[in-house]
């Protein structure tokens, strides 16, 4: 560990890499490894026909060379003193001519081979794009593709939110094109290999929303385990359901939220049946790119100056122009629409909505130490 590396751990400072965790580099080079021969041959060549022309035509070295060089590479004579040549030295000149000759037939056939029959130029836009990957902080990996994975992609994109799509398709290039993926790994969701590759390490979460069951359950646990190795924060592990057995086993088995599609169905059509005039008001303003009101959850931390204190005493509506619509407990309770006399304890999550301004003055605002004079 060099100086300033440790000087930045020491005083806890973010150490930021590009570097993708999974390194391709090795399986690069060893499909490189055909062309050293061809090179090794060229080299063994100009050394032979450089000492060659020395000793039999008394050249200089840089003589030697030139002449080995062009005559390798057969672009013609007259530049030195070929017309006075030896017998001994056109019997050599005529030696290297021939394996220039068959030297160059035979590289031209291994770089060829490298990069037609072999997979080379799929490596190198699969390390291309890893870098990509690798640049990114506080991101989804979304885990195999279908039409949900394409609406919520599609969601992202429009809300500037960045993921990346796992999936084990062998056209996974066309999908990603059609499907406007900036960002894709080929690999198989549960394996350690498309967690390092898709840079799960720095990501927010994780969303599995295969249609089989038992493909979220292995990628749940699996992200879970990993979570362990890292010794990180939990990731935020959101996946699909069939029915609602299916959403309390995922649940129990680490999943954050679930989403059942046919429960979620018959909500959204009982709304629009009992309320048709209210039908639009989450694609207004909760979809919406540009909606002017925004939703998100805000974790308050041990120690922060809002603990103890009521919403009535806060008067977020006023100082922040925010609205606190729930409140979870850290034991997993939550309070719906809390009332005014609700106080806010420790390691507790606040529902907030508002304005985009709103939140982020909230959540730099609400976890200091010491009450600000101004909000």
């Amino acid at each position: 560990m060099s100086f300033f590396t440790g000087f930045k751990k020491t005083f806890g400072w973010e150490i930021r890499t590009a570097k993708p965790q999974y390194d391709l580099d090795p399986l690069i080079y060893s499909k490189l490894k055909p062309l050293r021969l061809p090179l090794i041959l060229l080299q063994l060549l100009m050394m032979i026909g450089t000492l060659g022309y020395v000793y039999l035509e008394n050249y200089t070295i840089m003589q030697g060379i030139f002449q080995a060089a062009y005559t390798l590479t057969n672009t013609g004579f007259g530049a030195l003193n070929e017309s006075n040549f030896k017998n001994e030295t056109i019997i050599f000149t005529v030696f290297l001519m021939i394996a220039g000759f068959s030297g160059l037939i035979f590289a031209v056939g291994i770089v060829i081979d490298v990069f037609t029959n072999g997979n080379l130029r799929e490596l190198l836009r699969e390390r291309r794009m890893l870098f990509k990957i690798a640049r990114l902080r506080k991101h989804f990996v979304l885990f195999y593709h279908n039409e949900y994975t394409a609406q919520v992609a599609r969601q992202f994109r429009e809300n500037h939110i960045p993921f990346v799509v796992v999936d084990p398709s062998d056209n996974i290039d066309e999908i990603a094109k059609e499907n406007g993926y900036p960002y894709f790994v080929k690999e198989e969701p549960y394996k350690e290999v498309a967690f390092l590759k898709s840079h799960l390490s720095s990501a927010k979460g994780a969303i599995s929303l295969s249609k089989n069951i038992s493909d979220n359950i292995t990628l749940i646990a699996s992200v879970r385990l990993y979570e362990k190795e890292l010794e990180r924060a939990p990731f935020l592990i959101i996946s699909n359901a069939e029915t609602l057995n299916e959403k309390i086993r995922l649940k129990k088995l680490g999943a954050d939220k679930v989403v059942a599609t046919p429960s979620l169905m018959a909500k959204r059509v009982s709304a629009m049946a009992i309320r048709p005039d209210m039908e639009n008001i989450l694609d207004e303003f909760l979809y919406k790119k540009d909606s002017p009101i925004a939703m998100e959850d805000i974790f308050i931390k041990d120690g922060a100056w809002i603990i103890g204190k009521s919403l009535r005493d806060l008067d977020l509506r006023e100082t922040l122009k925010i609205s606190v619509i729930g409140v979870t407990e850290e034991n997993g309770f939550f309070t719906q629409l809390p009332k005014g006399d609700k106080v806010i304890n420790k390691n507790s999550k606040l529902l907030i909505v508002g304005s985009e301004k709103g939140l982020i003055r909230a959540k730099r605002v609400l976890n200091l130490i010491n009450q600000p004079k101004e909000i």
